[in-house]
């Protein structure tokens, strides 16, 4: 029970010490965007900076949690009032066991100061190249998804265009319909001012016969008032009349 009871010390104190002696590393984001088509494993979350430890195996935040109950000396005495009951209670007997056991933690300790650097090394190199391929999914999902809101943009605008290509057939076909009712008005005022022409021409031309049909008439009645003598007369009177002005001409 000893030896199993070591064993089970001794891997978690190698696993807090391995993690204690590893180098920082880079803060990386802790959310990445991933492709739902080509799911990718998401890398572990790391700390920053290894935790604290106090013995080469305690962790820090067991004595900060203790420090609010009972104080600063309070895990120091829990601690060693434990190691005390344990042997008084002959719950744990020292004996070899405890020999192998103290062999066997100085050889997890030899090994996680000798090994640890290089196994951290390792593992931060091989957490790189995973970050690295999580990136390039990344990059490469961010860049199809800019691709695809340009392309939705210039998709909107070109629909923006066609709303104002539609505004401007619309008032194209407003202004023809316009200039055709007014060619057509311009035809039915020809028409009408054709027609009215025509019958103040009628008019004027029916008049006109009038006026000359009256002047025919007048002048045939006076042509038949006039007697022979008459016409001796006259005819004499305009013979001498031409004979007296030919002398001044």
């Amino acid at each position: 029970m000893l030896s199993r009871l070591a064993m089970r010390n001794g891997s978690a104190i190698a696993s807090i010490a391995l993690r204690s002696s590893a180098p920082c590393v880079s803060a990386a984001p802790q959310k990445m965007l991933l492709s739902t088509s080509t799911p990718q494993r998401m890398p572990n979350k790391m700390p920053e900076e290894a935790g604290k430890i106090r013995f080469g195996f305690v962790p820090e935040e067991w004595f900060q949690f203790m420090y609010k109950k009972t104080g600063v000396t309070g895990p120091y005495v829990f601690g060693t009032g434990l190691i005390l009951f344990l042997l008084n209670k002959e719950i744990y007997v020292m004996g070899p066991e405890t020999v192998h056991a103290a062999v066997a933690l100085g050889l997890f300790i030899y090994g996680i100061k000798k090994l640890g650097p290089g196994i951290a090394e390792w593992a931060d190199k091989k957490r790189e190249e995973t970050l690295a391929d999580a990136y390039a999914g990344r990059n490469a999902n961010i860049a199809a998804y800019k691709d695809a809101i340009e392309h939705e943009k210039t998709e909107q605008w070109r629909l923006d265009g066609r709303k104002q290509l539609f505004d401007a057939r619309r008032e194209n076909v407003a202004m023809r319909m316009e200039i055709e009712y007014r060619e057509r008005l311009q035809q039915v005022a020809q028409a009408v001012q054709k027609k009215m022409d025509y019958h103040v021409e009628l008019e004027n031309t029916k008049r006109r016969l009038e006026q000359q049909h009256m002047v025919r008439w007048i002048e045939q009645n006076v042509v038949k008032s006039i007697t022979p003598q008459q016409e001796k007369d006259i005819m004499s009177t305009c013979i001498s009349n031409l004979k007296n002005l030919a002398p001044t001409a």
